[in-house]
């Protein structure tokens, strides 16, 4: 019996958080479009009924893009990028706040939608996903194009996907014809769509892999393909130039893995401006129950219980504390967690301004293979326990 062409699909939505604001500002269609603000970015309502939105050339901090439009992309302003070089590039782009809670609610959204065409699918994260169309019966072309729709009708987003022999082409086609793109890559198109790339296009050739590249004068995919072996050894090592040489020519045998148990969960807030433990108590003693209860909340959704609480703590000269905790029985409650990390703050001398503050649950198990039973209704707050930032 012939095994069939694999087919993989990799399905990334568009400009993913940016659009989900669309959805909540329609008005905003169009223009460029930031998200990265803090609260001070929320839009005014006015007496009319408009509202007044926070324009990028007003913020005044170093927080730091969490994505944007395209309109935004097209003058020079990308996710990760600091706000305050985003203003000098696009002054006039709107400021909105983050809102994970959303992001996450449209993201279970498309992924039901297209668990219904299979259960072959590896989560990427909020926003991508690998699929194995492989045994999914029907025209590719036509598949593609159904899971297209049928996202948009579950969210009324768009999404760019692409189905190829693997992994590694559908990861690089689903950026080919963005926005709401459908691309169907097979290894014939490789000279002509996949080797005028620049070799950063490949995940997993980073920032210093794509400068040691373009110091041998190998800028492109294809130029990487046709590098001597011997050339790429002597400068990455057996073993990477192997992957390099591989991935240039479109192999890659990595198969859709359809579960993966997280091995920790996390929360973690920067703050607009450097707090002080002393000065600053009750900010930072609130920002500390939020991201328990964060953690906490995430735990119960997903199904599972930690047994290990730590945190971590960045002070303003950018040294990264970090305390853990190992408790007797793996819990996923708010109450629980809050107070084992304040057992590791009271292990951490707090006498210097905080830039960052994180609270990680690790060394999990599903709940329900744990006797205890977790209780999905958190314990009210305030905590009956005190801690250094209280």
């Amino acid at each position: 019996m012939t095994t069939p062409a694999r087919r993989i699909a990799h399905l990334d939505m568009d400009a993913f958080y940016a659009s989900v604001e669309l959805l909540r500002y329609p008005e905003l269609r169009g223009e460029a479009v930031v998200i990265g603000g803090g609260r001070n970015a929320i839009p005014e309502m006015l007496a009319d009924g408009t509202r007044r939105f926070r324009r990028l050339r007003d913020y005044a901090g170093r927080g730091v893009v969490t994505t944007s439009t395209y309109e935004a992309r097209a003058l020079g302003v990308f996710s990760a990028m600091g706000m305050m070089k985003a203003a000098q590039l696009a002054p006039d782009a709107v400021l909105l706040p983050t809102d994970f809670d959303s992001y996450r609610h449209y993201s279970r959204l498309f992924k039901s939608a297209v668990a219904n065409f299979t259960d072959q699918i590896e989560d990427r994260g909020i926003d991508e996903i690998y699929i194995d169309l492989t045994d999914v019966p029907g025209d590719t072309r036509d598949i593609a194009a159904a899971i297209k729709q049928a996202v948009r009708d579950a969210t009324q987003l768009t999404c760019s996907i692409c189905v190829a022999p693997n992994k590694l082409l559908a990861k690089i086609g689903s950026e080919l014809d963005k926005p709401d793109g459908l691309t169907l890559l097979t290894p014939a198109d490789i000279p002509a769509r996949i080797w005028p790339l620049p070799v950063r296009k490949v995940n997993g050739i980073g920032p210093k892999a794509t400068e040691r590249l373009a110091s041998l004068a190998i800028n492109t995919v294809g130029e990487l393909a046709a590098a001597e072996p011997s050339l790429l050894q002597e400068h990455f090592g057996l073993s990477y130039a192997e992957w390099l040489a591989r991935i240039a020519r479109g192999h890659d045998e990595r198969t859709v893995v359809v579960s993966s148990e997280p091995k920790s969960m996390s929360r973690e807030t920067t703050f607009e401006r450097d707090l002080h433990p002393r000065g600053d108590r009750p900010a930072l003693s609130a920002a500390f129950t939020g991201l328990c209860t964060r953690v906490a909340d995430d735990l119960v959704r997903k199904g599972y219980v930690g047994r290990t609480i730590g945190i971590k703590l960045r002070y303003a000269d950018f040294r990264t504390v970090t305390r853990d905790l190992t408790l007797p029985a793996p819990t996923a409650d708010a109450v629980e967690i809050r107070r084992a990390a304040t057992e590791c703050l009271k292990r951490i001398t707090l006498d210097q301004r905080l830039r960052l503050l994180g609270v990680r649950v690790s060394a999990l198990e599903p709940a329900n293979a744990v006797a205890q039973v977790i209780r999905g209704e958190q314990a009210e707050l305030p905590f009956d326990t005190p801690n250094p930032l209280d």
